[in-house]
């Protein structure tokens, strides 16, 4: 019961996401299942440090990535902290574990060329063309996480302020500005949407051709197939348009406390991955802050 219990805590108390806490439910599982431990009778005295240390070399030598396993020791501090604070342990195993070392690879990001051609392939009398290149265009321009676009509300999205409402991590809301391009795409795409789905139930902003609110894997599938076409990237995928859009931010002269508030992240340190990257190149690519915004008589 003690898992369970770890569990309805991040759910109810932490407010983590669904996703998250599944994530963190599939590694305590997967711990008791190395362990031999029935996750409802789970006994954290009988665990050892030497349990977790050994599940640790078993995860490596299957092959799993340093990040992964990293992932997995969090979950488990967490849990035994959580264990702690609730008097269910007296002693913290897991405060000699030391996680492997991961080389954190740099963000990789689209060429501004990229993103135009790829919001070019577009046949403006097609609903499913429409909500495609909304969707890219969005992601670029406003650099919100997938899991964001997809709760977007159709009340959250102000195209008189030009401004979006995004809830985020942890269930904070946040306020993000847009320019005219993006604006002008908005306002085609809503009222194709309204023509087109004038009896949809769902009150999200981005709805499918059936009338159903947008999922993760379609977003992913519609980026993938889309920016495939015009880029080279090993990687394609909505978070890349997200390092795209802070990467063009910071290249071009925004401050990075601005950044880091409009991105949602917690720390500075989230946002200051994207400074390392390859300056020179992106100053050629990018002429302001961020071009599109700018572009006021297109589209």
């Amino acid at each position: 019961m003690m898992v369970q219990q770890f569990l309805d805590y991040l759910q109810l108390e932490r407010r983590y996401s669904l996703h998250t806490v599944e994530a963190y439910q599939n590694d305590l599982l997967q711990f008791c299942d190395f362990l031999q431990m029935n996750p409802n009778e789970f006994n954290p005295e009988k665990v050892t440090t030497t349990d977790v240390r050994e599940w640790i070399i078993q995860l490596m030598e299957e092959g799993k990535h340093p990040r992964t396993v990293k992932r997995k020791i969090s979950s488990l501090m967490s849990f035994w902290k959580f264990l702690m604070r609730n008097g269910n342990v007296s002693v913290d195993i897991m405060r000699k574990i030391v996680a492997p070392k991961t080389n954190k690879p740099l963000p990789v990001f689209y060429k501004q060329q990229e993103v135009d051609a790829a919001l070019a392939m577009n046949d403006e009398d097609d609903y499913k063309q429409c909500l495609e290149n909304t969707i890219i265009d969005f992601l670029y321009e406003t650099g919100v996480r997938c899991s964001e676009l997809i709760q977007l509300m159709d009340a959250d999205v102000d195209l008189q302020e030009k401004t979006v409402k995004v809830l985020g991590k942890r269930n904070k809301h946040r306020i993000i500005p847009f320019g005219d391009s993006l604006a002008k795409t908005l306002e085609r795409y809503r009222e194709m949407r309204e023509r087109e789905l004038p009896n949809a139930v769902t009150p999200n902003f981005f709805i499918l051709p059936n009338g159903k609110q947008l999922y993760r894997g379609r977003v992913y599938n519609i980026v993938h197939a889309r920016m495939k076409e015009v880029s080279t990237l090993h990687q394609q995928s909505p978070h890349v348009l997200r390092h795209t859009f802070a990467t063009a931010m910071l290249n071009n002269g925004a401050d990075i406390n601005a950044v880091k508030a409009v991105l949602g992240h917690a720390s500075l340190a989230a946002t200051q991955v994207y400074t390392h990257t390859t300056f020179n190149e992106i100053h050629t690519i990018y002429k302001q802050a961020h071009p599109r915004a700018q572009k006021k008589e297109e589209l």
